[in-house]
């Protein structure tokens, strides 16, 4: 049983009822419960949202929960309840009738033959806010299809300008290294919601949100898009280059790489004054971004042995004590130990009902007034089922045991 926590969140009092699974929707309800609502999480009994076993690494406790299931799912109470059962199914109606949001990730029309969809929820909620996240959307050709962020991060686009290029070694098409399609799907879910909060506040009325994982990360290709549609460019893999700014990319030092990051003229200059190339701006190639940028080969030849004669630390104090913004490749464990990720407060510590403690990224933004809280660690599966169906729909202890006895609940799934 979980200990019963109040919210300090901007969004105290809401209540979302979670009937997502994996990432997009887990992700989305995160975020919400992070910001201070009270997040129900539906999980299919004896199975559990499916990232539970998206392992190694597990949890070396009882859940053996792997550290996938871990990123997404905290600040939320865990119920098993069998939607196909028509009990299990009322059971869900009943916590959505006192629900202010409803997140699913189910294929199109798939919880209508539940009664659980938007249309058959709104009749019993007319305030209900109710976003539906899938690969394709609700409409469309594709409508009808699954989609995966992998599949998402190729279809888009995004593979197409993300890696070496085709004439280098290791050129082609790459992912990016997190489910970018997903999270971003989430990010823009959330406030997706919090707008239809606003509307509902002014009007009273609810709505449905149809979020499309092709359709966010379409929107998300921003400054390479437009190359295309307002410039004729068609954007191709750079590696680390910027298909802009030029210098924007990393560079060989005498003991490793690092980043340089300029985004003016101005910065240039100072840049290549630093490195003892004081020469290089006055170069008609290189005299400002615009001609930079188609002469890019030719600058990099220049610069990099003025680089290479660096060691990275010190061309990176260097460029710290110029305000040059650059910095080093760092590995992950390398960024969760630095001071200045201690000092901003990104990790946090928690501990489950059972004692096991976990570590979580915390929410980023930083409220003066209503910070983002961290009331209950990712739970283990079904742990919550008797406290919600006690608390939020009344249930008796006969009524719940005849559900368990019945398999329409599990207080437990390990």
């Amino acid at each position: 049983m979980s200990e019963k926590q109040t919210s300090t969140g901007p969004l105290a009092g809401i209540k979302v009822l979670d009937l997502s699974r994996v990432l997009a929707g887990p992700w989305t309800t995160q975020i919400l419960g992070d910001l201070g609502a009270e997040v129900i999480k539906v999980e299919q009994p004896g199975q559990g949202d499916d990232t539970r076993r998206w392992g190694p690494p597990f949890l070396d406790d009882g859940s053996k929960d792997a550290a996938y299931y871990l990123c997404a799912n905290r600040n939320k109470q865990s119920v098993a309840i069998n939607l196909a059962d028509p009990r299990g199914a009322e059971l869900i109606r009943q916590i959505a009738l006192d629900a202010d949001i409803v997140v699913e990730n189910f294929r199109v029309g798939g919880l209508a033959k539940y009664g659980l969809d938007y249309a058959s929820l709104s009749e019993i909620n007319s305030k209900l806010i109710y976003c539906s996240i899938t690969g394709f959307g609700q409409d469309g050709p594709y409508k009808d299809r699954g989609g995966y962020d992998f599949l998402i991060q190729g279809m888009s686009g995004l593979m197409s300008i993300t890696g070496r290029p085709d004439n280098e070694e290791g050129g082609g098409p790459m992912k990016v290294g997190i489910p970018i399609s997903d999270l971003v799907t989430g990010l823009y879910s959330a406030i997706s919601i919090l707008a239809a909060l606003a509307h509902r506040d002014r009007t009273g009325e609810g709505q449905h949100i149809d979020m499309a994982l092709l359709d966010t990360q379409v929107a998300l290709l921003a400054n390479q898009a437009s190359n295309y549609m307002n410039g004729g460019m068609i954007p191709r893999r750079l590696g680390n280059e910027h298909p802009n700014t030029v210098p924007y990319q990393d560079f060989s030092c005498s003991d490793g790489d690092i980043l340089v990051a300029l985004g003016n003229d101005r910065q240039f200059r100072s840049f290549c004054e630093l490195i003892g190339r004081p020469d290089l701006p006055d170069d008609p190639r290189f005299i400002d971004n615009g001609h930079r940028s188609p002469n890019r080969k030719a600058l990099q030849d220049e610069m990099r042995p003025a680089i290479a004669k660096w060691k990275s630390d010190d061309l990176i104090a260097a460029m710290e004590a110029a305000k040059l913004p650059g910095g080093r490749v760092n590995e992950i464990p390398d960024i969760l130990a630095d001071e200045h990720i201690a000092a901003r407060g990104v990790i946090k510590d928690m501990v489950r009902s059972d004692g096991t403690p976990v570590k979580v990224l915390g929410y980023p933004g930083k409220f003066s007034k209503t910070p983002a809280d961290y009331r209950r660690a990712p739970p283990r599966s079904g742990e919550d089922t008797r406290d919600v169906l006690t608390d939020v729909l009344g249930l008796s202890e006969g009524q719940i045991a005849a559900l368990v006895e019945a398999g329409v609940i599990a207080e437990k799934l390990h």
